[in-house]
């Protein structure tokens, strides 16, 4: 079942869990089972419950997934607050993942949908936090990990700072018209800024116009296997 420390400060949440993971839940003939969650598919869920649905908008396109949600109880009691949210791959149907959901009545599948793809922005930024150097420290006290984890996300605020101050004076385009021709370039990004630095910092003066040209041709060329890839995976969906 799930933990109910998570759910005791009231706070809106979305767990993973494994497909062995025990769940009460009621049945078609209203009787009240505690079964895994692998089986509440074959026992509530049929074809028409299904709806497709993108958990977020990656480098490649809208992730789309098969989703569906299933009341289970909390405390053995139906609150109305306690879901089961399961994702189904649109590529391999017999691939799933499961997550119990804890969110006021009246929460939409899409709402659930969005919050569990948000874990992807936590992992982004820390692969970005990472090649800024916050997993490389060899301290032997708090106050110096302290100091070593607040200056690369310092660090990290900076160079988001200026990705977020590129997009408000530059009107860029992620998909381009398919027969427009234009290269249109993608937003600057953490890893990208950090990477135009490092070349800009200590260059010589031959090599500047070169690493600008490269990120833009670097971006164009993002920006036009975004678009197609995006366009493939939605005919295909």
């Amino acid at each position: 079942m799930a933990p109910t420390w998570i759910c005791a400060p009231d706070y809106p949440s979305v767990l993973a869990v494994a497909c062995d993971e025990p769940v009460g839940i009621v049945t078609a003939d209203g009787q009240r089972r505690r079964v895994e969650v692998r089986d509440v598919e074959a026992l509530l869920l049929q074809e028409h419950d299904w709806q497709r649905l993108s958990m977020s908008e990656g480098t490649k396109g809208p992730r789309l997934f098969d989703w569906a949600c299933v009341p289970i109880l909390h405390r053995w009691e139906d609150d109305g607050q306690h879901w089961l949210l399961i994702r189904r791959s649109i590529s391999d149907p017999k691939e799933k993942r499961y997550h119990f959901v804890f969110a006021p009545p009246g929460t939409t599948l899409q709402e659930m949908v969005t919050a569990s793809g948000a874990r992807w922005h936590i992992e982004e930024d820390l692969e970005n936090a990472k090649d800024l150097g916050l997993d490389h420290y060899e301290v032997r006290s708090f106050l110096g990990w302290y100091r070593h984890v607040t200056l690369v996300m310092l660090a990290m605020a900076y160079l988001a700072g200026m990705c977020v101050e590129e997009q408000a004076h530059v009107c860029s385009v992620v998909t381009p018209p398919p027969e427009s021709g234009t290269l249109l370039v993608l937003p600057l990004t953490i890893p990208e800024v950090r990477h135009l630095l490092g070349h800009l910092i200590w260059p010589t003066p031959r090599n500047l116009p070169r690493a600008l040209a490269w990120s833009r041709w670097r971006r164009c060329h993002q920006s036009r296997a975004s678009y197609f890839h995006t366009k493939r995976r939605l005919k295909a969906s």
